[in-house]
């Protein structure tokens, strides 16, 4: 099961932490090219060793890193730590939010170990430019995002004593106010390891960082005669949360459709009617109306939108592979029904086609069908944990970009070497 310690992280000198918002980026799968314009600008922001600049970027990154080490711009922690972190946000107008949660090191397990479950594909691509970063680096940017499930809340207690003397504190780019603080205590933290001991660990967000901790990790030990198992190269930076705190909110992921040959509005609207019902509708308020519809979708062409739903015995034309908790997803219907019978992209080609993007904005995606930038827009709707729980206690994964947990881990906060002399503690430490 979950194997969790406490780490040194290398932070930013505290001289610089005051205006810490001026240090943190959005996560590298997240930022868009016009943050990215904006704060590269600063010369110490993390987003350099996070999204390094081409040609050798991953070079750049280790060179950068390595200066930022010896002037004192990035020090490292005495101490093995676990890192309290607190998000307050809110969601369209509700009260104030808290998702509490806590980054450590965690031990990488290949995914047929079943401890760390994933419940969506990864795009190769992404997948190789994180190993290549990690492999020059031997460091860990940002946490990837892992859920525990603790119906007796036995954490809690201690991340809210720790959280009342914050060590960092911003409002970052999503609006959200992000809170940092640290236990030390070695008899709490040990408190930390004993509850995740027993646990599983579903991996909500970070696919293809964590991915490439594990394709590292095969590397290493391979080369190493000598591999033990407590080497750093076992080791991933991650953030948990606990799945039954009601802090979860996941955000749906539309996508967008271009470059298919022969587009057609009128051929895909008679395909679609042999198995959805299928009513024109408002653009500006097709988001809206298939909230708590099960296999309804949005479908926005240039020039009009149109609400669908998948008649219930058309759902049994659906011939994947998969375990009926999968086939059953709204994603899966619109894949295999809409991506792969009508729009003729093959299910074992989605992964890789530069035909399919994705958007959590709705309204970003309608203006670029709008001015075509896109053919169209395939508007979907969250899906709940529950549905990511059975999803991963299935053994199967859903389709790539299933999920989008909010709010957003920042990165710059602190970062983990896995790098041998700064992994293993100088000082005592039971860990």
């Amino acid at each position: 099961m979950a194997e969790i310690r406490p780490l040194r992280a290398w932070r930013y000198n505290a001289s610089l932490t005051s205006n810490i918002e001026e240090l943190t980026s959005p996560l590298f799968d997240v930022v868009s090219e016009k943050q990215r314009k904006i704060l590269y600008e600063n010369e110490l922001n993390s987003i350099h060793l996070s999204v390094p600049k081409p040609p050798n970027a991953a070079l750049t990154a280790a060179q950068l890193l390595s200066d930022w080490k010896t002037k004192g711009i990035l020090v490292q922690d005495a101490l093995p730590t676990i890192y309290v972190y607190y998000q307050y946000f809110k969601i369209q107008g509700s009260a104030e939010l808290c998702r509490k949660g806590f980054v450590c090191n965690i031990r990488v397990h290949d995914w047929e170990d079943n401890v760390i479950l994933r419940h969506e594909n990864t795009i190769p691509s992404s997948v190789n430019d994180r190993i290549e970063l990690l492999e020059k680096t031997e460091l860990n940017v940002s946490p990837t995002h892992g859920l525990y499930t603790d119906t007796e809340f036995m954490l809690e207690k201690y991340m809210d004593d720790a959280i009342r003397q914050p060590l960092l504190e911003e409002e970052d780019y999503q609006g959200v106010r992000d809170v940092m603080a640290v236990i030390q205590d070695a008899r709490i933290i040990q408190q930390f390891i004993e509850v995740l001991k027993n646990k599983k660990i579903i991996l909500a967000d970070g696919h293809h960082r964590y991915e490439s901790s594990l394709v590292y990790k095969k590397q290493q030990r391979g080369a190493n005669a000598d591999h033990t198992g407590k080497e750093g190269y076992n080791f991933h930076l991650m953030y948990l949360t606990n799945t039954e705190a009601g802090d979860l909110k996941i955000l749906p992921t539309h996508r967008l459709v271009s470059g298919l040959t022969n587009f057609d509005k009128k051929s895909i609207l008679t395909k679609l009617e042999e198995d959805f019902v299928v009513k024109p509708a408002e653009v500006t308020s097709l988001n809206e109306i298939i909230l708590g519809k099960q296999w309804a979708f949005g479908v926005v062409f240039q020039d009009e939108a149109f609400k669908i739903k998948l008649r219930p015995e058309s759902f049994y034309k659906l011939t994947w592979n998969f375990p009926d908790v999968i086939k059953r997803l709204d994603l899966t219907v619109m894949h295999f029904f809409i991506i792969e019978k009508i729009l003729g992209i093959a299910g074992k080609d989605q992964r890789t086609s530069e035909k399919i993007a994705f958007d959590r904005n709705y309204l970003d995606c309608t203006a670029k069908v709008a001015n075509n930038s896109a053919q169209l827009a395939l508007i979907t709707k969250e899906i709940s944990i529950e549905e990511v729980k059975q999803a991963c206690a299935s053994g199967f994964t859903m389709p790539q970009k299933s999920t989008y947990f909010y709010p957003k881990v920042v990165c710059g906060f602190l970062f983990g070497s896995i790098k041998e002399v700064e992994f293993t503690s100088k000082n005592y430490s039971p860990f």
